[in-house]
C-alpha cells in the first residue's frame, strides 16, 4: 500500500479506505464479515471527479458555452481516462478480486479498473478533504489533458476539417486580455465565415487560439 501512495502523492490516515477503494464486489461476496465493495465509493468519487473537473474548466475556459463545457468534461472523466489513470498506477495490481473474477481476467478489465480510480480519489477526499481530491485529479487527469492539448496542433486539425468544402474561410480574433503581466490570460473567438464556432483562453495567445480551435472542432462535430 505504501508503493501505490507514493505513486498518489498522497498518504491515509485511515488506511482501510483505500483498502477499501481496491475491494472489487466479487471479493467482498466470498469474503463476508471483511470489507464490503467500493461500489458506494466509487459512486462518491464519480461525483467529486465531475464537480472538481466541471470547476476546473469553467474557471480556466470562461469563454466555453455550456454545451462545449459538458462534451469536455466527459471526455475527462470517460473510461478509457480513467483507465489511463490506472494504468499509471498500476491500480490493477492492487485490487482485491474474487476467484471467479481473478480467473476470468478482472485485473485487465477496464470497467473494474475505471470504477477503482473513483473509488481511490472518493477514498482520498474522506481521508484528506476536497483539496487533496483536487490535487490527485489536477496531477493525473487535468494536467496530461493540458499536455495533450499543447502537443496537439487543433489549428492545422480544424484547417483541415474546413477546407473540406471550398469557400470556407476561418478567421481569429482577440477577444479579450486579463491578468498581470507576467501572468495574463487571453482570450480568442474563432469564426467560420464571419460566424463564431468556438472560443477559448491561454496564457499565450497561441495557446488560445488552439484551444478556441479545439472548441471549434468540438462543435463542429468531429
Amino acid at each position: 500500500m505504501k508503493t501505490l501512495e507514493a505513486k498518489l502523492g498522497y498518504s491515509f490516515r485511515d488506511r482501510t479506505l483505500l483498502e477499501n477503494a481496491l475491494t472489487h464486489s466479487s471479493f467482498a461476496n466470498e469474503n463476508r464479515g471483511s470489507l464490503g465493495s467500493n461500489e458506494r465509493l466509487e459512486f462518491l468519487g464519480d461525483s467529486v471527479l465531475g464537480m472538481v473537473t466541471a470547476d476546473f474548466l469553467y474557471k480556466e475556459h470562461p469563454d466555453l458555452p455550456e454545451g462545449d463545457l459538458t462534451r469536455t468534461r466527459a471526455a475527462l472523466v470517460c473510461e478509457e481516462s480513467l483507465v489511463e489513470v490506472a494504468d499509471l498506477l498500476d491500480l490493477g495490481a492492487y485490487l482485491k478480486l474474487g476467484r471467479g473474477e481473478e480467473a476470468g481476467g478482472g485485473r485487465e478489465r477496464p470497467s473494474i479498473r475505471a470504477d477503482a480510480v473513483e473509488a481511490v480519489l472518493a477514498a482520498v477526499y474522506l481521508d484528506g478533504g476536497l483539496a487533496e481530491a483536487r490535487k490527485i485529479v489536477q496531477r493525473f487527469i487535468l494536467d496530461k489533458e493540458s499536455e495533450k492539448s499543447t502537443s496537439r496542433d487543433y489549428k492545422t486539425a480544424l484547417q483541415e476539417l474546413v477546407q473540406r468544402e471550398s469557400g470556407r474561410v476561418l478567421t481569429y480574433r482577440l477577444t479579450g486580455e486579463s491578468g498581470p503581466d507576467h501572468a495574463k490570460t487571453f482570450s480568442v473567438e474563432v469564426e467560420l465565415n464571419g460566424k463564431a464556432v468556438g472560443a477559448g483562453s491561454g496564457h499565450s495567445k497561441k495557446e488560445a487560439e488552439q484551444m478556441a480551435a479545439k472548441a471549434a472542432i468540438a462543435h463542429l462535430g468531429a
